[in-house]
């Protein structure tokens, strides 16, 4: 029996890998929110720390949920929780309570506004019609037309050839049609066109990656180019991440999602949390992820007891965020293409035509500008506020195969530049 302990990947990393060739590359320095104090539950591992970050306190164990942003502009962190004292501690898990917690900043700290009922590990989405659902383990999920409830326990409906599907853990994107792509724990996807939280499964193999593995909690988001998932491995604590044009094929990307590692606050002091489970995004107007909150735990899970000094709580850790590019080509790109145009978005606060070391920049296929190669700059235009790139297609590497480019470089400071462009001719698209 594995449960409670870890050990190492089989997974080697590939050699040659760029820096932004693997998600992990994305993780920033956090900035310190309330300040690192000593003074607080935990081992010397986590200690000093910023319990300004996120969400905890000494009366409640904190774990799994997700952050979403309110038409007022606020951050709401819907999380679960149960009391610290519980004799048995995290194994109580279980009987743990859905709260609504609310921040400023997306890092927190996070303050509990309203206690919605029992339930473990949600999200929370918003369908097309305004309202939103928060979906917890089980057959359950709650409804409210509004952030601010009143929120009503309703069924959840999981159509399934499984006699024994797994209903745990479950993660949502609302599709361009209004309908509800679900993976659950297992990577199964199932899709809810009709009614809510009605599923049917449209998938018969999981979709993680194909290695010796012990994976569970699965994230998906998806923003204006493709969707993205992010699946971690408990036993290795170690996670992977995956694109998809339509949220049912995935391409696995190379490298770590994350490790035990993340936690470093800007001026070098790190919180070494044992474990970090449940990963969400945080996503902005244009469905990029911005930050990514998770479930952390200072022991192992048995070793957390009830009124110990030990417990969990979520935690948030911003990332670089990708930039919006299009590809100006009409037509399909082949091997006979010869140049490629793409045009790198102004942003408030990002100014392509003064922040970007052009020379540094790659472009094509992921498989090739993740190991540094690809088309490289012949030269570049300003167009309005944007920046154009004329890239010489010579060594783009897409093919059938990809349903989205790769751009690839820093900026003048030296710091990551990344963004993905959807193709000309793709048909790769969220049909089901």
């Amino acid at each position: 029996m594995l449960y409670g302990q870890s050990g190492e990947t089989t997974y080697q990393l590939p050699e040659g890998l760029a820096r932004g060739g693997a998600f992990i590359d994305r993780v920033l320095p956090v900035p310190v929110r309330g300040g690192l104090t000593a003074d607080v539950w935990g081992a010397d591992n986590v200690i000093p720390r910023d319990t300004g970050n996120g969400i905890e306190d000494a009366e409640y164990s904190y774990w799994g949920g997700n952050i979403i942003i309110g038409d007022d502009g606020k951050n709401h962190l819907f999380v679960c929780r149960w009391r610290e004292d519980e004799p048995k501690g995290h194994h109580i898990w279980w009987k743990s309570d859905v709260v609504h917690a609310v921040s400023e900043n997306p890092l927190g700290p996070y303050r509990v506004v309203e206690e919605i009922g029992r339930g473990h590990n949600p999200e929370i989405y918003r369908r097309k019609d305004g309202t939103y659902i928060i979906g917890v383990m089980g057959y359950s999920a709650y409804r409210a037309d509004s952030l601010n409830g009143p929120w009503a326990k309703i069924e959840t409906v999981l159509d399934s050839p499984q006699e024994n599907f797994n209903k745990s853990n479950r993660t949502y994107v609302v599709r361009d049609d209004g309908s509800v792509l679900m993976m659950n724990k297992s990577g199964h996807v199932s899709i809810g066109d009709t009614g809510i939280e009605r599923f049917r499964q449209v998938t018969n193999q999981s979709v993680y990656p194909k290695i010796k593995n012990h994976f569970e909690d699965p994230v998906i988001w998806k923003d204006e180019v493709q969707f993205h998932l992010v699946v971690n491995d408990w036993y290795t604590r170690k996670a992977f991440y995956l694109r998809s044009p339509d949220g049912i094929h995935w391409k696995w990307d190379p490298g770590f999602a994350y490790d035990t590692t993340i936690m470093r606050h800007e001026g070098g002091t790190s919180e070494a949390w044992y474990k970090f489970e449940r990963p969400k995004v945080r996503q902005d107007k244009y469905g990029r992820a911005t930050h990514m909150n998770f479930a952390v735990i200072d022991v192992p899970k048995d070793d957390d007891r009830g009124g110990d000094n030990h417990s969990s709580k979520n935690i948030v850790i911003p990332l670089v965020v990708p930039r919006r590019i299009q590809i100006l080509n009409q037509q399909l790109i082949t091997a006979d293409t010869e140049i490629i145009d793409v045009k790198i978005l102004a942003e408030p606060g990002f100014d392509p035509q003064t922040e970007i070391d052009a020379s540094s920049l790659r472009f094509g296929a992921s498989e090739e500008v993740n190991f540094g190669r690809g088309s490289s700059v012949l030269k570049t235009k300003v167009s309005g506020s944007d920046l154009i790139v004329t890239f010489d297609a010579k060594d783009h590497g897409l093919t059938a195969d990809n349903f989205a480019a790769k751009l690839l470089g820093c900026n003048t400071d030296d710091e990551l530049l990344f963004g993905y462009a959807s193709l000309p001719g793709n048909t790769q698209t969220e049909k089901h």
